[in-house]
């Protein structure tokens, strides 16, 4: 069969098999009485070899050494092949990905791209010095994909990196109407959702510090969370904002004797509100006091000496003379300290 023939029947061109043959993967059997190539049963058998193993990502230098070859073992082919296609999904993947972050900062020009692709190398770089430079460079007028931020925040291990990345993200929007706000809250309620500890917690001291009406949503959501260290965390930030939904979380973290100093200070600030929601915390704490350890209790007692009003006053009077000497000494000592007030 000559070539052009079997370039028809096996979609391979003629150039493709000249090509095949300079690099020596094809040797036709035979010519013609006017030297064409000719190509026998066995040629077109080994053609199709070629273009199986091509499908397959193998290159061609490969492929002969793979036909060639009597010892080599499809198994460590196919193998290899596996690995060489997931590197190359897993580097065109990272590419999409910074392609679909440089276009969701909406650049202008190409001056917008050429710093948002800076941008994100250095939020990359190695060197945690680099990172926080990027952090607070981002509200510079470089157009910032928030997606990275929250990606670089929720990763994050070294501490004041964290801390500029929480910042940078509190700049990039209110979360009340602006897109990147909605985008970066939503991003770290994903977040709240992870198998890792560590970024749950990075989630929701990120959510923490940002402000508006989804950032707090998020927060109220968290109240419930499993984890107790997200609902510490959602508690005092929304404590410190006046939302009385804290207050049973808040009054758990004194029991436990989490964050027990920071629960308490904000504990004092929602009772310096209304009158409701001051006898609903001091009720809260006296209810607590009753079915709680002496630690707890100790705790429990000096979080009331900041609450105000008649039922936290008459506590303290009450625990001064508490069976426990370390809750009736904590509770004299308080005592003294809000009559000299």
């Amino acid at each position: 069969m000559l070539i052009g023939e079997v370039a028809r029947r096996s979609g391979v061109s003629a150039r493709m098999l000249r090509h095949y043959e300079s690099l020596g993967l094809i040797r036709p059997s035979g010519r013609t009485g006017s030297g064409y190539r000719e190509y026998s049963g066995e040629d077109i058998r080994r053609i199709f070899h070629i273009e199986s193993l091509r499908s397959l990502g193998l290159p061609l230098r490969e492929i002969g050494r793979a036909l060639d070859d009597p010892g080599f073992t499809p198994s460590a082919l196919v193998g290899d092949l596996i690995r060489r296609t997931r590197e190359r999904i897993a580097a065109e993947t990272e590419l999409l990905t910074r392609l679909r972050r440089i276009d969701a900062a909406e650049p202008v020009g190409w001056e917008d791209v050429l710093q948002a692709v800076a941008f994100l190398q250095a939020l990359g770089s190695s060197s945690a010095n680099t990172r926080q430079r990027a952090a607070l460079s981002s509200v510079d007028g470089v157009p910032v994909p928030v997606e990275a931020l929250v990606e670089a925040a929720l990763s994050e291990t070294e501490p004041n990196v964290a801390g500029a990345l929480r910042w940078a993200l509190a700049r990039s929007g209110d979360g009340d109407g602006d897109g990147d706000g909605d985008g970066a809250t939503a991003l770290l309620a994903d977040g709240l959702g992870s198998p890792v500890a560590a970024v749950r917690e990075r989630a929701v001291r990120c959510l923490a510090e940002m402000t508006g009406g989804e950032a707090a949503a998020r927060l109220r959501d968290a109240l419930t969370h499993p984890d107790v260290v997200v609902r510490g965390h959602a508690a005092l930030a929304l404590g410190t904002r006046g939302v009385t939904d804290a207050v049973p979380t808040l009054i758990d973290m004194i029991v436990r004797g989490r964050n027990d100093t920071d629960a308490a200070d904000a504990l004092s600030v929602l009772a310096a509100g209304d009158t409701a929601t001051t006898e609903r915390i001091a009720t809260g704490l006296v209810d607590r006091l009753a079915r709680t350890s002496t630690d707890a209790r100790v705790r429990l007692t000096q979080a009331l000496a900041d609450i105000p009003g008649a039922t936290a006053a008459r506590a303290l009077v009450e625990l001064s003379q508490d069976g426990d000497n370390a809750v009736a000494l904590t509770a004299a000592y308080l005592l003294r300290l809000r009559e000299t007030r």
